[in-house]
This record gives C-alpha cells, sequence and structure tokens, in this order.
C-alpha cells in the first residue's frame, strides 16, 4: 500500500470511528423507555451502527496485514506505487498509477495491481509491450514510461 492510501484509509477509520461513538449516544438517547414511537428510529440506528463497524472492522484488518511501499520506488520495472505511462496502438498515451485494491480509483487512474491492465503491467520494464484481453479483444499497450 501506499504512503497515501494508508494514511487515507486511517483518517477514514477516524471518521467512522467518531460517527460510531455518535451513532451510540443517538442510540442512547433514542431507547428511552418513557419516549413513544421512537423504537422504529433505535432499530434503525442500530442497523446503521453495524454497517459502521463492519467498515471499521474491514480498515483495521487492511491496515494490519498492510505493507507501505518505500518511497523509492524503482523506475526500471513496474511494481506497486509506480506511474506508469503506456501507448495505445496508434498514439493514445494514458497515465496509471499501480496501487493495491483498496487504493483502487479509476476515476484518479488508479488501476488495483489486481485488475488485469494492474496485473499484465507488474514486473514489465520500459519499452516492454503487453497484451490485455478485453470485452473488445485483445488490447495492446507499450510502456513508455515508468516513475
Amino acid at each position: 500500500m501506499t504512503q497515501e492510501g494508508f494514511q487515507k484509509l486511517t483518517e477514514e477509520l477516524s471518521v467512522l470511528k467518531d460517527k460510531s461513538n455518535h451513532l451510540i449516544t443517538q442510540i442512547e438517547e433514542v431507547s428511552q423507555p418513557d419516549e413513544s414511537g421512537e423504537d422504529g428510529l433505535a432499530t434503525q440506528l442500530k442497523e446503521e451502527l453495524e454497517v459502521v463497524n463492519e467498515k471499521i472492522d474491514s480498515i483495521e484488518e487492511a491496515l494490519g496485514n498492510s505493507e507501505i511501499i518505500s518511497e523509492k520506488i524503482s523506475k526500471s520495472e513496474v511494481q506497486v506505487g509506480s506511474k506508469v505511462k503506456i501507448k495505445l496502438t496508434g498514439n493514445t498515451v494514458k497515465s496509471f498509477h499501480i496501487v493495491s485494491h483498496i487504493e483502487a480509483d479509476p476515476v484518479q487512474q488508479k488501476i488495483s495491481d489486481q485488475s488485469p491492465l494492474g496485473q499484465a503491467l507488474l514486473g514489465k520494464k520500459l519499452n516492454d509491450t503487453i497484451e490485455v484481453s478485453a470485452p473488445v479483444g485483445k488490447i495492446t499497450y507499450k510502456i513508455v514510461a515508468i516513475s
């Protein structure tokens, strides 16, 4: 996992723990025996708390099992943390940041090391050509930069 991804998950964990504490307080407030009509709200809050706690557990497990990659990333071989420019057939060039599956965000060009393209790029060197199967058929890429 990249340092940036680790930091983002740590911040998300903190927000979720605050939300969990807030939900517990809300549940205690609406679960007073003398209040009427609050039973449905308490049930809804408990369900939301369960979802939040599952996310907390998932993030804590991910952080506990992760290894932060070194800031000194190889520029000769694609690895997790590498920024790669690839050229498609023709002159179209696309840039991607190879990250762990937890950090993947295609909108920001962060692709998982477990995605088909990510797997095909790992271990490759500058000027290597790779083929990736896609719904439209095989697509050929050439690595034009690694940073």
